[in-house]
């Protein structure tokens, strides 16, 4: 075990000890009077005294020592029983330490970091100890630590923490790494230097294992431009998984939320804990495996041996239990698997009483038999509960001739292994809506044709239903290596519809939502959105050329299983490449078992394929990327580039294959993929790829390489396909048959399994998750790209400089979504919008940015400024702001001149900024993004963003009174706290005196009649204003007390006012104000952007914290 680090001394220490292994920094001891020889006397006496001398606490036999070269001082590090488990120690320190060592300078840092380690994994091991405890002191105390030491915000959830050594240059830190909801966070004090780390997991670009020279394996973050290091873990593989969680967590829930919304696990932030996330992974891994609904949770795992009838003997595997399925999969993962719905299990019984066997009975005369499961008892409880079967000695009569079926099914299999017969299931007979499979219905099979391809798929339909005979038929067949070799050689036509439905899982979705499909019928029948339109648009560019899709029939069924899908899922709807995939699945399915299909496919087996952004193909282009570095090096070594294969390959894995390829050649592909998932599509796009590796090699251009490809799908032929030449599709550059050969496609697909079947279905999950972080993040920089370029055309900010702004306008959307999931907020991000509409403010939102980004650095009352700031910019009214207004305005408040900055701060105090609601509610637009876009007001709104003349000073409105007495109070409130602060108050005095005496002056010459004592009153009102606003206590705090109070303060000027009306013009004010140098120095005085921008960015978090 390891120990905290004390200094020994050894100065006769050695006559008790016997050094067995040194090295540089480190000695390993056995203590005399054990081990080989025991030590003679010396040895005797040694363990007499520890034995006599230290009863209570004996002394352990071996130890290691850390040391440095030049010091005489030696630190215990660790001790140990036996042999092995100081050996243990030793490798360990060998393997991660001593590589490490070498960079540092001096023995007290060598020696520092030693000890901060050893404590580090000791820590770790108490924490591992008490993981199963509910409140454990040791996780309590980790929390007041990072509470104290990272200042966030108190509804910040701590996940787990762990003891590790981060790289800052070429020199580790020993510390602790802290995972929480939002942030990776690290901290590390030692020798008083203070390393501290904060970055939220939306930040992140990229999360690997690593390894290289130095350090043995650690974890590598990629986040803001720079590269983060982790080491030292003592459970890396956990560690990582953890954090590659929380990291995929935070992507849904703030970029992708049409994914996040499928995950009701994850909901809320507040409640993720770490063992929340490992049976989320684990569930989440259960149901990819098993091709089970989204609903499905793995509730328990038994180890257990599965009695096989086709193989003759017992294969060790483990039941997987959720709610509504159970499930076998052997060891090794490959050799046969089994799904089971709870719907078909008619008893559960246990054949002996001392043995730990059960026996599951299903529909269709079929019985498993598990045995040595650990705890039969309560799995058999489980499962009867979860059937709603009884086991009560009172059951019906019908109960025992059941028992008995069962133990005379396992007497049979058991005595005649050689008959399996009984293993034929029931095939499901569920009926279809409207329609059979457009197949049948254009393409008859003709029972008399005799022809060598029609023999062939007689063939094939045998070779089918004797494995069905050996392996089951229907939802609890055995899926073994065979059913993969049956599948590789093609479906046949036939059962292609019924095998899909089962591969994929779609059988079981249609079997527990009767009626579901008619429902969604009727309900989008006659539906106009958006959706529906494209799908009209769409229907006949189907499969043109296939009689199916040029009658109403084929077109009719298109329409509503796109339709009602567009209906059951509205955030996807309809996109591209779903009228290709649904076509070909009507061929062969049934219209509902064609609906079903769909739903497997865009929510289960291509996740975020068909939506706006196609994320999930994007990622699966970047995994495809990868595959060809490991397996394709001489393509690589030719092609550095490989962004090429990601846009030529993009409708393989849209459309799977079906729109490159003949659609004779297509659907074999397809059966593959309902069989092995995205992981058939990969292996096929590495044959491809190394079938033309010569001629891609040899080719010059992208251009020339696009050729050959297009070629080589052309030339893709299904010699065994029995369909006629009129369903067939021609290829289309293969005219001129001498000049390409043909190429077979189940040779085609025998040769990607042979070369490619070792690509492993766990490791292809992997590369999506690490994947998904780029490219979501080069997705988000595309638009912070196009965004800045829009805006930079109308601001004088520079690119780096809109950058960190964009930053912080995002940062500042994210942390009020951070710590709910019922937050509006949330809504204000549409990635299906224009990039400048994608990331909006609410008013909250924005006065907290404004308050930290507006120049104005002692200016009081800011809510209601802000408030003001905010409708003025809010140009639509929709109660957001988008960057570009942000920023303009910003811009104006920077860099504009002193005449654009008075004439912002007069806009505010014009409608519709100052005036506020009637009810004080500002106002928001209906719900975006998703319903029917009306394109006639888009073109509207741009042409008026055309025809917009720039705005002169005449075209401003007179400022009243009210509006008046408001003006120059909020000029007091900017000049508050500056070091002109007196002069500025008597310049505003000076101007609002100014302007009410050349204001009652005009008056007097337009009414010769008026008695002077009218004078008195203007004066007063000037006096009121100046001497109101000199009082920052008395400023106004809320948008409504602001309005009230200034109307109070014309009221108090004098009874006269209202009688007599006045106002300015914004000539008027600029020139009183102009002749103010004062003031005219304080608006023209530069602000330090970068400076501001800087410490808004340290000023965020805390804000929130201190709320």
């Amino acid at each position: 075990m390891w120990l905290k680090p004390e200094e020994i001394l050894l100065k006769n220490a050695f006559k008790l000890w016997v050094t067995e292994k040194d090295n540089e920094y480190f000695v390993l001891q056995r203590r005399r009077g054990y081990g080989e020889g025991g030590g003679g006397l010396t040895g005797l006496l040694v363990g007499t005294l520890d034995t006599v001398l230290d009863s209570t606490s004996k002394v352990a036999p071996f130890r290691i020592l850390h040391h440095t070269p030049d010091s005489q001082v030696y630190w215990s590090i660790a001790c140990g029983v036996t042999k092995e488990e100081i050996v243990q120690h030793w490798d360990w320190l060998q393997q991660n330490i001593m590589r490490t060592l070498s960079v540092f300078d001096s023995s007290e840092d060598i020696t520092s970091f030693v000890q901060g380690k050893i404590r580090g994994l000791i820590a770790e091991e108490g924490k591992t100890s008490l993981v199963m405890e509910d409140d454990p002191e040791k996780f309590r105390e980790a929390l007041l630590r990072f509470e104290k030491w990272f200042e966030l915000p108190p509804d910040e959830k701590l996940v787990t923490y762990y003891s590790c050594s981060y790289w800052k240059g070429k020199v580790p830190c020993q510390g602790w790494l802290y995972l929480s909801t939002n942030f990776l966070c690290f901290y590390s004090y030692l020798l008083g230097a203070e390393v501290k780390l904060i970055i939220s997991w939306d930040e992140i670009w990229k999360l690997e294992k690593t390894s290289n020279v130095i350090l043995t394996e650690s974890i590598h973050v990629l986040a803001n431009g720079e590269d983060h290091y982790f080491s030292m873990l003592l459970h890396l593989n956990e560690t990582f998984i953890i954090m590659e969680q929380l990291a995929d967590y935070s992507i849904k829930r703030l970029f992708d939320k049409e994914a996040f919304e499928r995950e009701p696990a994850l909901t809320d932030p507040l409640q993720i804990t770490k063992r929340g996330l490992e049976a989320h992974a684990k569930s989440e891994q259960f149901r990819t495996f098993f091709r089970l609904p989204k609903e499905e949770n793995l509730l328990e795992v038994h180890e257990s041996f599965l009695w096989v009838p086709f193989s003759h003997f017992n294969t060790l595997g483990k039941i997987c239990l959720s709610e509504n399925y159970l499930c076998f999969a052997s060891q090794d993962g490959s050799q046969c698997h089994i799904i089971i719905p709870m719907r078909e299990v008619v008893n559960v019984e246990k054949p002996d009483s001392n043995s730990r066997a059960l026996t599951v009975c299903v529909r269709g005369k079929r019985a498993l038999r598990f045995s040595e499961v650990r705890d039969y008892q309560r799995l058999a409880n489980t499962i009867r509960s979860r059937c709603g079967i009884s086991a009560s000695p009172q059951h019906s009569a019908s109960s025992e001739a059941i028992r008995g079926e069962c133990q005379s099914l396992i007497n049979h299999f058991e005595d005649n292994p050689d008959d399996v017969t009984l293993m034929v299931g029931q095939k499901d007979s569920s009926k279809a809506v409207s329609t059979e499979a457009l197949m049948t219905v254009f393409h008859p099979q003709d029972v008399e044709n005799l022809d060598p391809k029609m023999l062939k798929e007689k063939m094939k339909e045998q070779s089918w239903n004797i494995h069905f005979s050996e392996y089951g038929r229907g939802t609890s067949m055995f899926f073994t290596r065979k059913t993969r070799d049956l599948i590789v050689r093609g479906v046949p036509e036939a059962l292609r519809g019924e095998l899909w439905m089962l591969f994929s899982g779609a059988v079981n979705d249609m079997a527990t939502h009767p009626g579901y499909y008619t429902e969604l019928v009727e309900q989008s029948l006659g539906t106009s959105t958006l959706a529906t339109d494209e799908i009209e648009r769409d229907l006949h560019r189907s499969l043109p050329e296939h009689p199916a899709f040029q009658s109403d029939t084929g077109i009719s069924a298109l329409r509503r299983v796109l339709t009602a899908y567009a209906c059951r899922n509205p955030k996807i709807g309809y996109c591209q490449a779903m009228n290709i995939l649904t076509s070909v699945l009507l061929l062969y399915a049934k219209e509902e078992e064609a609906f079903w299909l769909l739903v497997a496919v865009c929510e289960r087996m291509l996740p975020d394929y068909f939506n706006r952004r196609i994320i999930g193909a994007l990622v699966d282009q970047a995994v495809f990327e990868d595959l060809i570095r490991e397996n394709l090096p001489q393509l690589v070594e030719h092609m550095t580039d490989l962004s090429f294969f990601s846009s030529v390959s993009l409708s393989w894995f849209l459309t799977l294959f079906i729109s490159v390829l003949p659609i004779e050649s297509a659907v074999n592909v397809v059966d593959c993929f309902f069989y092995d998932g995205i992981k058939a599509i990969l292996q096929l796009g590495l044959a491809v790829l190394d079938y033309n590796m010569e001629a891609l090699i040899s080719c010059h251009d992208d251009a020339e390489a696009v050729t050959i490809l297009n070629k080589f799908f052309d030339s893709v032929t299904n010699k065994d396909s029995p369909l006629p030449p009129t369903v067939q599709q021609a290829s289309v550059g293969n005219n001129d048959k001498s000049s390409h050969f043909n190429v077979d496609i189940s040779e085609l697909i025998r040769e990607a399994y042979e070369k490619y079947g070792n690509i492993r279905s766990e490791e292809v999950e992997s590369s999506r998750k690490r994947n998904k972080l780029f490219v979501i993040q080069t997705l988000e920089d595309t638009t912070k790209q196009n965004v800045i370029r829009v805006v930079s055309q109308e601001v004088r900010f520079s690119a780096s400089q809109l950058d960190e702004l964009y930053n912080l306008f995002k940062r500042q959307h994210f942390l009020s979504c951070y710590w709910t999931m019922k937050s509006p907020v949330l809504l204000h991000h549409d990635p299906s919008l224009a990039y400048l509409e994608q990331y909006q403010l609410g008013f909250q939102q924005f006065s907290v940015l404004f308050s930290l980004l507006d120049p104005w650095a002692f200016c009081t009352n800011k809510s209601t400024l802000s408030l003001w700031v905010f409708r003025l910019i809010d140009e639509n009214q929709d109660g957001l702001v988008n960057f570009k207004e942000f920023c303009c305005a910003l811009d104006t408040l920077y860099g504009g001149s002193f005449t654009n900055k008075l004439k912002f701060l007069f806009k505010l105090h014009l409608p519709p900024a100052f005036d506020l609601p009637a009810d004080g509610v500002i106002r928001k637009s209906p719900e975006r993004g998703r319903g029917k876009v009306d394109l006639q007001a888009y073109l509207k709104q741009w042409q008026n963003e055309i025809l917009k003349k720039e705005e002169t000073i005449k075209d401003l409105p007179r400022i009243n009174q009210t509006q008046f007495i408001q003006f120059s109070k909020t000029l007091y409130n900017i000049f508050h706290g500056d070091p002109e602060e007196e002069s500025l108050y008597r310049a505003v005095a000076h101007v609002t005196s100014l302007l009410l005496r050349m204001e009652e002056v005009g008056r007097r010459l337009q009414e010769p009649s008026s008695p002077p004592a009218s004078t008195q009153p203007a004066n007063s009102a000037a006096a009121a204003a100046a001497g109101d606003e000199s009082s920052t206590e008395e400023a106004s705090t809320t948008p409504e007390s602001c309005d009230t109070s200034s109307s109070h303060n014309s009221q108090d000027a004098g009874p006269d006012l209202s009688e007599t009306e006045w106002s300015f013009s914004f000539e008027q004010v600029l020139a009183s104000l102009l002749n103010e140098p004062a003031i005219v120095n304080f608006f023209e005085r530069p602000v330090d952007i970068e400076t501001k921008m800087g410490q808004a960015k340290v000023a965020q978090l805390k804000l929130k914290a201190n709320k």
